[in-house]
């Protein structure tokens, strides 16, 4: 783990630079990390394809920005400011040279905090800091061009955030039901989350699609789908049936399905491809137990944590 405030500095399979760091205590309940890659000059690196996921990431590209692919052929690249926010697109990204980068990675529910839209509106849109923020996102933009360093970079972020934290929650209830839906790993029966936030069903599914664009239990699936990936990528000598048991699918075959629906390949053909190339699944770095989102929800009868 690395201590809070204090930037790490790995050197990866090359001799590209990847680095991350834990946000300062206020971002905490909001953002799991900041981190970012850097190649060496003339290193061409394998980039991944980016699932579909719970969670958001802003991307600042002060080296060449990602290529997305369309049936294998890149497409032009995106802008060098950027929100990745997945629940059905995948992102397949062209192997590159010249990459350099920081991001910030938004917990499940957290980026409309700091962001005056719904997250139905950014799904599976890569929107610039300028359509996220207006004039203040294209003097950010070009603040961050003129940073000395990466840890300049990264500090910039969090004051830029810091500055636009809202404190109270759109939807506190829909809020605090995404909160215990991830942390139970997607299991909790829609009809137990409505009632322990104190609405019914419906009501539930209306808000909840309201918000974020999807209902509860296409949350909750998204959240199996995501931690069943992210287990396989992170630890190889796991079977895939045992992956999909732990993340709570019935059986393999049912993970199959619900992975083939999502990536448009099995999984064992995705997994061959994936883990020959780099991926962005990264160990925890927040210690256990770290409080959800706050809100004025039901204050003090519902200790979410991750």
């Amino acid at each position: 783990m690395i201590p809070s405030g204090i930037e790490g500095f790995f050197i990866g399979a090359a001799s590209m630079i990847t680095f991350q760091q834990p946000p300062v205590p206020a971002l905490r309940p909001f953002i799991d990390r900041l981190w970012g890659w850097e190649t060496a000059p003339g290193e061409t690196v394998a980039l991944p394809a980016v699932l579909p996921g719970t969670g958001a990431e802003l991307y600042f590209h002060y080296g060449a920005p990602f290529r997305p692919r369309a049936a294998g052929v890149p497409a032009h690249p995106l802008d060098a400011d950027h929100l990745f926010c997945l629940r059905r697109a995948v992102a397949d990204l062209a192997p590159q040279s010249g990459v350099g980068f920081v991001a910030v990675r938004f917990k499940a529910g957290a980026v409309c905090r700091f962001v005056p839209m719904a997250e139905a509106s950014l799904r599976d849109e890569t929107p610039s800091f300028s359509l996220l923020w207006g004039p203040e996102g294209r003097i950010l933009r070009d603040r961050l061009s003129d940073a000395a360093d990466r840890r300049a970079r990264a500090g910039l972020l969090q004051d830029f955030l810091l500055a636009r934290l809202r404190p109270e929650a759109a939807d506190p209830r829909v809020e605090a039901g995404m909160a215990l839906s991830y942390r139970q790993g997607g299991r909790l029966r829609m009809d137990d989350l409505a009632a322990g936030l104190d609405l019914g069903r419906r009501q539930l599914e209306r808000r909840w699609r309201a918000l974020t664009g999807q209902s509860p239990a296409e949350f909750a699936r998204l959240v199996r789908f995501q931690r069943t990936v992210r287990r396989l990528m992170l630890d190889r000598r796991v079977r895939v049936v045992d992956a999909a048991l732990e993340g709570g699918y019935w059986d393999q075959a049912h993970f199959v399905r619900d992975f083939g629906c999502r990536v448009g390949v099995p999984p064992g053909a995705w997994l061959a491809s994936a883990r020959a190339r780099t991926h962005f699944y990264n160990t925890r770095l927040a210690p256990p137990g770290m409080l959800c989102a706050p809100s004025r929800f039901d204050e003090g009868s519902m200790p979410c944590t991750f």
